[in-house]
């Protein structure tokens, strides 16, 4: 009888290689990645993600995002600006009610740098979280002085270098109220993911004219930078119609990775973990890291662009 050899490699592909051992390898090349950190960009980015449509991915793209980010040495802060609190849930991050939170810091009780939260999930992630105190912030808001640039004065640049974060992602409500119009004045950047299913594009048009309507009056710096498409079902046709759709429409704003329909990226926060923390080496993580990637990218591209000008 032959004894098996040393060398698994000697024993040919079929032998030494598994479905298991190919993932264990996509994990440990996203939460140790080989190419070490991404680039820091320019300035610091801070990204309004808005979709007054629920059920979008827009909450499991922002807490996703920002941990690629974070594990490829990005020190990135979400900001959970939705009274449901789900980015809050994702990553982790004590909410219950008292907890200091966006909503004090909206109604200038804390500073944002006393709300900030370190996730567990990585040292370079924080988050702002959100209580259900925050469910009452609009009727409140009315009444106050300077009601739309509330987070913008919260996100100063003094406080914003204190905690040292080059990328900060706010996750707006399902909803055009007075906290996302916060967030888009607080904001240089708005990040729409569009998840590519029948309805896609409607009630995108009421969305990009109150985009419009913040540059027009409340901040002019702002921009739609980013396009992400979500729930990508390669099985059907809709979802290459719709892929095709947008990006015939927004050109060269919608990344070019697409975000697949996955059960671990749905599974993850009834864990109170990110996708990339929750099963690494899934589809849903490595579809992530890729769309961080780029987003850093753009970063850079951003900084060229600016140097030229």
């Amino acid at each position: 009888m032959t004894p098996p050899p040393s060398d698994p490699a000697s024993t040919g592909h079929e032998l030494g290689w598994t479905p298991i051992a190919e993932e264990a390898v996509r994990a440990a090349s996203v939460l140790h990645p080989k190419e070490g950190a991404l680039p820091r960009p320019n300035r610091r980015r801070v990204l309004t993600v808005a979709n007054q449509k629920g059920g979008v991915g827009k909450t499991t793209s922002t807490v996703n995002l920002a941990a690629a980010l974070a594990v490829h040495g990005l020190k990135t802060l979400v900001i959970d600006l939705d009274p449901q609190g789900n980015a809050s849930t994702a990553l982790d991050i004590d909410h219950r009610s008292g907890t200091p939170s966006i909503y004090e810091v909206l109604i200038g009780e804390v500073s944002l740098a006393e709300a900030a939260q370190q996730s567990e999930q990585s040292p370079n992630l924080y988050c702002v979280p959100a209580t259900i105190d925050l469910a009452g912030a609009e009727i409140e808001l009315v009444s106050m002085a300077s009601r739309e640039m509330r987070l913008k004065e919260a996100l100063s640049s003094e406080i914003l270098d204190e905690i040292g974060v080059d990328y900060v992602f706010i996750d707006c409500p399902p909803s055009l109220g007075l906290l996302t119009v916060n967030a888009m004045v607080a904001a240089q950047e708005v990040l729409i993911p569009i998840q590519c299913e029948y309805y896609a594009l409607e009630g995108l048009g009421q969305l990009l004219s109150n985009i419009e309507l913040v540059q027009a009056h409340l901040n002019r710096e702002l921009s739609v930078s980013t396009i992400l498409l979500t729930m990508y079902d390669g099985r059907t046709k809709l979802a290459d119609q719709v892929t095709n759709e947008v990006r015939n429409h927004f050109g060269d704003t919608v990344l070019k990775t697409v975000i697949p329909r996955s059960v671990k990226v749905s599974e993850a926060p009834g864990y109170g973990q990110t996708v990339l923390a929750y099963d690494p080496g899934s589809r849903g993580a490595m579809s992530y890291v890729d769309a961080a990637k780029e987003i850093a990218q753009r970063g850079v591209e951003m900084k060229e662009r600016s140097g030229t000008a």
